[in-house]
């Protein structure tokens, strides 16, 4: 039996927990070691004022900014152990024989000093730094051998004669346990003891923190937990001490007043409150991918880290957005919820689920839950309503009433979309159900609802419906492909007695897509632009004004007011909220969305109930979600953006920019604009990592950049978180990005300001350099152009003695051209001349003829015609001697140059000779030249022979033509 026990206990205890499921589970995410790029095991967990993240790991620190991890060494390649963070943002670490801390360089780049060096190196073999405590900017750190206070630049270690098992802090002071000294506490340069119970010889303290007043809650690896009051340990009774007992506590921290988180080493973790009862457990069945916790952080949204024996874990139990999953051994889509007596209703793709909850919570997402499915609802719910303190089912086979945990029929066989009551008066009478078919209509006697049949008069799938504000007898409804329909009923209410179908020719904006809710008291439609309703005057559709424009032009499938008179809506999968209580300058409302569930509710099926602030139920794709209103408003928070690496790209990539500011070796929110980084033209190429510690939003914050200097205006939103630029032009840039988790909700704006430089043939001094060549150019360039000038004008001036030379010859040929010409002209008219010589000849044989017949007849009387006749004829001598004479000047003046040369040449010539030559020139024949002459041509054979030999010419030489050439010949 004593062997048993502990098996029941253990049974129990396991039961126990498993049944300690809540009804909302937060959002758990986990990353494995080939996500963040480091070892398996994790040991600590810190966060800086910056909201970054780090982590000891088996391979260095591990840091993480919302979106990049980044890995940082030892210098001896081995595991951080413990982590802790000061004032000034420098990050301790303990590593294997090795302790310091890493802090940024002026780039931003976290650079590891180590602090070894300060030991005396005989004390330098430490083994692995278990812990690392900070106070007051003091740093302990703790190995097995020895503890080590770091202060003011200096060492001070403390040995114990066996082992120091444990080092926290709780209410700002530092404690340890010694494996013989049991609990101490630091005072005053000192360890002095705080607590010697004989326990703590056979179990190591994991944790030691603030419960109330003096008391502290102490954690054991083996025993549990205790409370230490007035320096005596006494158990917390809990209904978790065997569990603890089983699963052994690695770590435990106090998440807030009343709630502390306990790391187990095979469980999870667990949260509890004072009391010790649990409130939540996260293991491997809730989502984490590994039981063994080895440190848990809270940071600074108040939600929770967890290094792992294998991967990290982040779960967000201060997030207002928890999953509900009905049936955690399947997926199944949830599309109705109710809150009906001490339970949760949840309808879904798979039948109807039930879960005993702890009304008397404001917020029963923490209620615990156990969801069991209700007997007889297996299939499609469609629909829940309590009506008369009766839940009335909607299902695809019809209607239900559910009864304890049980479904019975009212009757089926005609699938059921909802349930519209005619009155609003308790207990309502009568009840109409939009079905697959048409109407369906239930009555109540006072105790029950009884299947009233089916409304004659319209088959249409009617899933949704809304009576008249003001006349029972009318009933409106929408079918997403037709239209909108007014239904008249008779007073009877068994048949209709007249319908009207209203489409876009009614005011809608189009007759597909219209829903029909009740909003404010008015009945509405939902279209694809807008909300509207009824104008009975003009008999159309008009927008409602209520929201005046806020709505207009947005596809709306679905409205739900609250009992705080929000309006719920959805608009293709994004779910927001109307909220009156939040009015925005003017408006008498702000509308704010949830991009946590974007996606992820069920399209054409949405379902929002209501009941309060605390409590909205939303059906979604896989499961449901319960939004806690009240709390997600107060947890809006202004988004915050890091900047993380900055990459100068080329062959091969260099980091400009860590992610943090320093000036004057602190580190600072802003850059320092006083020492602006420049980088060389020939790496003009930038990239930029930049990310949100809001790590409850990381799958929905956007980001906006924006280069001043290159970029016009800032980029679209985008979830991107990098951005490159390639060849930038050389100038001054400044990189800005901000982030944003919705409608006006931006972080401020974090800059980043850089210069590239220009090129090495675009620097000033090479401008110097160009300027001076560019003088230089001019000036050999006037200077060529000088001597150019002068070559030109001399070329000029040749060409121009050519042009001259050339006309003078061009002249002198003209000249002599016209000479020539004045030559032939002249050498014609002494041929015409001559022939009037040749003609005087004959005049004169005739005279001789005449004179020789007047001697003959003696008529000498100078009235005779002889005598006249004579008279005339030596007239006509006389004339002809003077045209003689004018032919021998005319002769003389054209051949000058003929006798110059024919006298230069042949000085022995006479007068004769030189008129002989003229007349052969001529190349007048023997008689005419006899005849010239008054010569007989015998004379003129002798003539020509003499001339001849004083002209030295050879026999076969012809005279004229000799006479001729030297003519042509023209004088040097």
């Amino acid at each position: 039996m004593k062997r048993l026990l502990p098996a029941i206990l253990f049974f129990l205890t396991a039961y126990y927990t498993h049944a300690q499921v809540l009804l909302g589970i937060p959002q758990v995410v986990n990353y494995n070691n080939e996500q963040y790029n480091g070892g398996i095991q994790n040991w600590d967990v810190e966060q800086d004022k910056n909201g970054i993240l780090y982590f000891g790991n088996n391979e260095g620190l591990l840091t993480f900014n919302g979106r990049y991890w980044n890995l940082f060494k030892l210098p001896n390649f081995t595991s951080v152990r413990s982590v802790g963070i000061d004032s000034k943002n420098r990050i301790y670490v303990g590593g294997q024989d090795e302790f310091g801390y890493f802090y940024p360089n002026a780039q931003g780049i976290l650079k590891y000093t180590s602090l070894l060096n300060l030991l005396p190196e005989n004390m330098r073999k430490l083994a692995d730094i278990w812990g690392v405590s900070v106070v007051r900017d003091e740093v302990f750190f703790r190995s097995i051998h020895a503890i080590l206070h770091y202060k003011d630049g200096v060492i001070k270690s403390y040995k114990t004669n066996t082992n120091w098992m444990f080092m926290g802090t709780a209410k700002g002071k530092i404690f340890s346990q010694s494996s013989d000294s049991g609990l101490m506490v630091y005072d005053h340069g000192m360890w002095k003891p705080f607590c010697k119970d004989s326990i703590l010889n056979r179990s190591g303290i994991t944790a030691v923190l603030p419960y109330s007043g003096d008391t502290l809650l102490v954690s054991m690896l083996k025993k549990g937990l205790f409370l230490l009051i007035n320096h005596q340990l006494k158990p917390l009774t809990s209904s978790l001490n065997q569990v603890f007992l089983n699963e052994r506590i690695y770590f435990a921290t106090q998440l807030s007043s009343d709630l502390y988180g306990v790391a187990t080493t095979s469980g999870g973790v667990y949260i509890m409150n004072k009391n010790g009862n649990l409130v939540q457990k996260y293991n491997y069945k809730e989502g984490l991918q590994n039981n063994n916790v080895r440190g848990i952080l809270l940071d600074k949204d108040k939600n929770m880290w967890l290094a792992l024996d294998d991967g990290i874990a982040y779960v967000a139990i201060n997030s207002a957005v928890k999953s509900i999953s009905p049936d955690r051994n399947k997926q199944i889509t949830s599309y109705a919820f109710r809150k009906y007596g001490q339970s949760i209703y949840i309808g879904t793709s798979n039948g109807l689920y039930q879960a005993k909850i702890n009304s008397a919570m404001p917020d029963l997402s923490y209620s615990p839950a156990n969801f069991e499915e209700v007997k007889n609802s297996k299939g499609q719910v469609w629909g829940l309503d309590e009506i008369n303190n009766q839940l009335l089912m909607a299902h695809e086979d019809g209607t239900l009433l559910v009864k304890d945990n049980t479904a019975t029929p009212l009757y089926s066989l005609i699938g059921t979309w909802m349930y519209q009551t005619i009155d609003n008066v308790y207990p309502t009478r009568e009840v109409i159900a939009g079905t697959y078919a048409g109407l369906q209509e239930l009555t109540y006697d006072g105790s029950r609802f009884i299947n009233g049949g089916k409304i004659a008069g319209i088959n249409e799938t009617l899933r949704f419906i809304v009576a008249d504000n003001n006349n029972p007898d009318q009933i409106w409804a929408s079918h997403p492909y037709h239209g909108v329909y007014k239904i008249e009923l008779k007073p009877d209410h068994k048949s209709i007695l007249h319908t009207t179908l209203f489409s876009d020719r009614d005011g809608l904006p189009t007759k597909l897509y219209n829903y029909v809710f009740h909003i404010k008291n008015r009945v509405v439609i939902a279209t694809t632009s807008g909300i509207f309703e009824y104008n009975a005057a003009s008999k159309k559709f008009i927008r409602f004004k209520l929201f005046g424009s806020a709505l207009n032009g947005i596809p709306i499938q679905y409205l739900k007011e609250d009992n705080d008179g929000n309006i719920w809506f959805v608009t293709n999968k994004k779910v927001g909220v109307i909220d009156f209580h939040r009015p925005n300058g003017k408006t008498p409302f702000s509308i704010l969305y949830l991009p946590e569930l974007n996606g992820k509710v069920v399209g054409g099926f949405e379902s929002i109930y209501a009941p309060d602030s605390q409590n909205i139920f939303i059906g979604a794709n896989k499961g449901a979600y319960h939004i806690n209103y009240k709390k997600y408003i107060q947890n809006i928070t202004r988004p915050n953006v890091v900047l993380g690496t900055v990459k100068l790209m080329g062959n091969k990539d260099s980091v400009v920019f860590g992610g943090y500011f320093v000036d004057k070796g602190s580190i600072v929110a802003k850059q320092d604009l006083h020492d602006i980084p420049e980088y060389v033209n020939s790496l003009n190429s930038i990239h930029f990592e930049y990310a949100s510690t809001l790590f409850e939003h990381d799958k929905n914050i956007k980001f906006s950049y924006q280069l001043t200097g290159f970029d016009g205006e800032w980029s679209a939103w985008s979830t991107k978180s990098e951005k490159d630029y390639t060849n930038l032009p050389a100038g001054k840039y400044t990189f800005n990005v901000k982030a944003s988790t919705g409608i006006s909700n931006e972080s401020e704006v974090v800059s980043y300001t850089f210069v590239v430089l220009p090129a090495w043939y675009n620097t000033i001094w090479m401008r110097i350099v160009y300027l001076i060549l560019v003088v230089m150019a001019i000036r050999l360039m006037i200077r060529w152009q000088k001597t150019k000038h002068i070559k030109e004008q001399e070329r000029m001036s040749y060409l121009h003695q050519l042009e001259l030379d050339r006309n003078e010859k061009e002249i002198v040929r003209l000249q002599n051209e016209k000479l020539e010409a004045d030559v032939n002209y002249k050498n014609k008219e002494l041929s015409t001349m001559t022939m009037h010589l040749v003609q005087r000849g004959k005049v004169l044989a005739k005279i001789k003829e005449v004179i020789s017949a007047v001697i003959k007849n003696h008529d000498l009387n100078e009235s005779s015609p002889s005598f006249r006749h004579l008279i005339r004829l030596i007239k006509d001598v006389e004339k002809k001697d003077q045209e003689l004479d004018h032919m021998s000047v005319h002769f003389n003046h054209v051949n000058t140059e003929f006798f110059t040369r024919l006298k230069d040449l042949y000085p022995d010539l006479s007068q004769n000779d030189l008129k002989f030559c003229a007349y052969l020139s001529m190349n007048l024949s023997s008689k005419e030249m006899a005849q010239l002459m008054n010569v007989t041509i015998k004379a003129i054979e002798v003539g020509r022979y003499r001339l001849r030999k004083k002209l030295q010419l050879k026999p076969e030489t012809n005279l004229y033509e000799f006479l001729i050439e030297i003519a042509r010949q023209k004088m040097p």
